[in-house]
Formats: structure tokens, sequence, C-alpha cells
């Protein structure tokens, strides 16, 4: 019976070595990803931020051209003549 405890015991030992050896490296692995994506999300964002302040200041720039450029009225009145109707033969 010893014999089976002795081997898992090195089994068990060997896998915790190895969890212990290896989780550095993945946990950097998964920070880096995460990091990654925080920046990625970040990034896009600040780009969909950048569009949207240039597309809200062309529309602001365009309304107040608008108003700037609107016609007034003539002092004169204009005189219209009504329309000749043609009659049918």
């Amino acid at each position: 019976m010893s014999g089976r405890i002795d081997g898992a015991a090195i089994v068990g030992v060997g896998a915790a070595a190895c969890a212990v050896c290896c989780a550095g490296p993945i946990l950097g692995f998964l920070a880096a990803i995460g990091i990654g994506a925080a920046a990625g999300f970040a990034f896009f964002g600040l780009v969909g931020l950048a569009i949207v302040g240039a597309a809200l200041g062309v529309a602001l720039h365009r309304r107040r051209q608008r108003r700037r450029t609107t016609c007034s009225p003539t002092p004169d009145t204009v005189m219209v003549e009504p329309p000749t109707v043609r009659t049918s033969q």
C-alpha cells in the first residue's frame, strides 16, 4: 500500500511544482491579454470620441453659417401680374 501512496505523492509533488513554475508566465500572459484589451477599448473609445467631436464641430459651424447668410426683405413692393388664362377653342 505504501508503494501506491509514495507514487501518488511523487505525482502530486510534480503537479505542484509544475503549477508553481508555470503559474507566473500563465498569469503574465493573461494579464497582458487583459491590458491589451483595456488599451484597445480605450483607444477605440477615444477615436470614436474624436470622430463625434469633429462631426459636432462641423454641424455647429454649418448651423452658424446658415444664420449669417439669411436674406433680408427689400423695402420696395414687387408687382406681380396675374397669369393669363387661355380659353379652349
